[in-house]
């Protein structure tokens, strides 16, 4: 049962690890009262530090009546009352109304069991890095949003890689690391299988694909869906200059390109979901009034905050794929 952990990539001092760690092993009932902590020596030994860099750790628990020492046997756990809160980080990459459900379930879900500070990066990896850096040792955990961002692995791997949970996008880097997400190709691949029937009355499918915003995945489910079926497509990377063609059905991940497409179908007198075919990304309550209703490829994203919570609450170490499914209406 390891009871310290010491981060050599971390900011965070490393007698504060020390610290930290028999704190957490002791809110994690891996430790208890009147247990014997290793010896000065043996942590000094086996990560390399300092005799006077664990005496500092220890007096400091000392100071505040979690250990004492007994006189040539060592350092023993006196207390198992005392406040440690949860500090938690979480940096989503916007705020918009999918994550503002996300949040709030996260938020009930955690019961007033941590002080959470939300930051928001906007999909610059600049403004990523500096939160990052700012931050690393200040929180017990730390949630982070990685979306597409290049060089994101390596700024998430300075953290703490036991306190570190990652929200909504995962990818091959970040695999040991406990997330719940969504499966982008596997979602949008069964979200058009289950449509199917209905795409089939339209001449050709496009993807509207900012590829700077939204996840590898989503394109790589459209296209094979497409090839598998036979279906002629198109990806482009935004709606300007496009003209609508009727036997068209668009693929919409980003919801101003939706108000785009609405708009100059309304302009040419097409008919949504006759004319022209719309699949939205992420159900809102206002998609389900507009025209006849707009068809969405949703996940669940208070299911989602849901289960970080717990993921937490319960130092579970999973990576779970939140559901998805497509909600059909009117316009396909």
């Amino acid at each position: 049962m390891k009871i310290i952990n010491i981060d050599s990539r971390s900011s965070l001092p490393k007698y504060k690890q020390i610290i930290l760690s028999i704190e957490t092993s002791i809110t994690e009932k891996r430790l208890k009262r009147g247990d014997k902590l290793p010896s000065v020596n043996k942590v000094a030994l086996e990560f390399s530090l300092s005799r006077d860099t664990v005496l500092l750790a220890y007096d400091e628990l000392k100071k505040r009546g979690i250990i004492y020492a007994r006189l040539g046997k060592g350092y023993y756990i006196k207390s198992e009352e005392f406040s440690f809160e949860q500090r938690i980080f979480l940096l989503f990459d916007e705020f918009n109304s999918f994550k503002e459900d996300l949040y709030n379930a996260f938020i009930e879900t955690m019961a007033n069991n941590a002080q959470i500070d939300i930051f928001f990066h906007y999909f610059s990896i600049d403004v990523f890095r500096k939160l990052i850096n700012e931050n690393n040792g200040d929180y017990s955990k730390y949630i982070i949003m990685p979306t597409t961002l290049k060089g994101a692995a390596a700024i998430i791997k300075t953290l703490p890689k036991n306190d570190v949970f990652i929200l909504d996008q995962t990818t091959a880097e970040l695999k040991d690391y406990p997330s719940v997400h969504q499966n982008f190709v596997k979602d949008i691949y069964n979200a058009l299988t289950a449509g199917q029937q209905k795409l089939y009355k339209y001449k050709k499918m496009v993807l509207i694909f900012p590829a700077f915003k939204q996840p590898p995945g989503m394109a790589e489910g459209f296209t094979k869906f497409c090839t598998d079926n036979g279906i002629r497509h198109e990806i482009i990377p935004d709606f300007e200059n496009r003209i609508l063609l009727p036997g068209e059905a668009y693929v919409i991940p980003n919801d101003r390109h939706l108000v785009s497409v609405l708009e100059q179908a309304r302009d040419k007198n097409l008919q949504i979901g006759k004319d022209i075919g719309i699949i939205s990304y992420n159900d809102t309550p206002l998609k389900k009034v507009v025209g006849n209703g707009i068809t969405t490829i949703s996940t669940d994203f208070t299911e989602m905050g849901h289960l970080l919570a717990e993921m937490i609450l319960k130092q579970a170490k999973t990576q779970i794929e939140n559901k998805s499914r497509l909600i059909e209406r009117g316009s396909l």
